[in-house]
């Protein structure tokens, strides 16, 4: 069977290819809804296995920056200026590097609504490749969504790949969390990724978006460094069994979430301290995670922790509290926490290239395995 070359046609199935194709290094970019900046990481991979990681780097958003992307979000159009910023943010992080021959590059999220208007990536992939003079792969979602799917989350499949790269046995749990958290099931023992069992994936609640908001609101900081707020304050408990009662928690998966779908929590905690309120909204992105639990497949050997949650050792430890298994941050398995979502676009960035699935209905509740992306060549 002949390999596949560009995105795959709208409303077509795209059947796993494995024909051997020579590995690249690739340019995968990452800005997340908490608003903290552009990660870029370097991945040679055939789109289907892991060869080698490589550099990466970091270009942050200054405190002004933050607030005119943070004044996008719920929009369905971006002004221009948080366009350009988006854009030239990307091209100045990925000018760092060197040796790449492609870019996944994934946008800055200020809209998601899968079952009605869509979703909403800002910043042009054909502009980064002209400035870049490099073939950019972008829009990963908008098939997906337009296919019934939720268009998100999309790194399990290259969960899969990473489970596979550290030999991993047994099902295990990738944790991202970011503005919204998120978990992948993995079944390593299965080699397709879009094969029925191998896979469950769906967002678990909100993570570090209301408390970052919390921490911008009250105090000026972008985060709560290490969790030493909420790690004064305590818990109101009747507001957190307020907040488990959300509808959210009742469905099934594959589901996704914006990132102010829960933003109405910091209302609910708007009378409580600085220190009780951090407390209660880390309590509840952990409790998020817990009931999270239920859904998955089979019990996971452990739990595996990315994105700037993982630094926050008071969210680590009430996860760690409410479940059944090892809990430890993915840089115990030699992977890299802050650079994961960045690698997973350099990943899907070659399966779009080959004609490979970037979801199926595991992973986002689309009818079949598809693949999506658009490919942007410099003139």
């Amino acid at each position: 069977m002949p390999d596949i070359s560009g995105s795959a046609p709208k409303g077509k199935r795209v059947m796993t290819v494995k024909k051997q194709v020579e590995p690249i290094w690739i340019a995968g970019c990452m800005s997340g809804t908490s608003l903290d900046g552009v990660d870029v990481a370097l991945l040679r991979t055939d789109g289907i296995d892991i060869f080698e990681f490589g550099d990466s780097t970091f270009r942050p958003y200054s405190v002004d920056e933050q607030s005119l992307l943070r004044d996008q979000l719920g929009l369905w159009q971006a002004s221009d200026a948080a366009v350009e910023l988006i854009e030239t943010a990307h091209a100045e992080a990925l000018s760092a590097l060197q040796g790449f021959e492609m870019v996944g590059f994934h946008g800055q999220t200020f809209a998601h609504d899968p079952r009605g208007l869509g979703t909403y990536q800002a910043g042009n992939g054909a502009v980064l490749a002209e400035v870049l003079q490099q073939t950019v792969v972008w829009d990963f979602r908008s098939n997906d969504v337009q296919m019934g799917g939720q268009g998100a989350p999309l790194a399990p499949f290259f969960h899969h790949a990473c489970a596979r790269y550290i030999k991993a046995t047994a099902p295990l749990v990738f944790l991202n969390l970011g503005g919204v958290g998120n978990l992948t099931w993995v079944d390593p023992s299965i080699d397709d990724p879009a094969q029925t069992g191998a896979l469950l994936a769906f967002d678990t609640g909100p993570a570090n978006a209301p408390i970052n908001d919390l921490c911008m609101a009250r105090l000026g900081k972008s985060f709560d460094d290490n969790g030493d707020l909420a790690a004064s304050g305590q818990v109101d408990a009747a507001l957190l069994d307020q907040f488990m009662q959300h509808a959210y928690f009742m469905k099934m998966p594959p589901k996704s979430l914006d990132r102010n779908d829960f933003h109405d929590i910091l209302t609910q905690v708007e009378s409580l301290s600085d220190q009780d309120a951090a407390a209660t909204l880390t309590a509840m992105a952990a409790a998020s995670v817990a009931q999270a639990m239920d859904h998955c497949p089979s019990p996971p050997a452990r739990i595996l922790v990315s994105g700037g949650g993982s630094r926050n050792a008071t969210l680590m430890a009430m996860i760690a509290a409410g479940v059944d298994c090892a809990v430890a941050p993915i840089e115990t398995v030699g992977l890299d926490g802050d650079m994961l979502e960045a690698q997973a676009f350099a990943y899907l960035a070659m399966r779009v290239k080959r004609g490979l699935p970037t979801s199926c209905p595991s992973t986002t509740g689309v009818a079949a395995a598809i693949g999506g992306g658009r490919i942007s060549k410099p003139d």
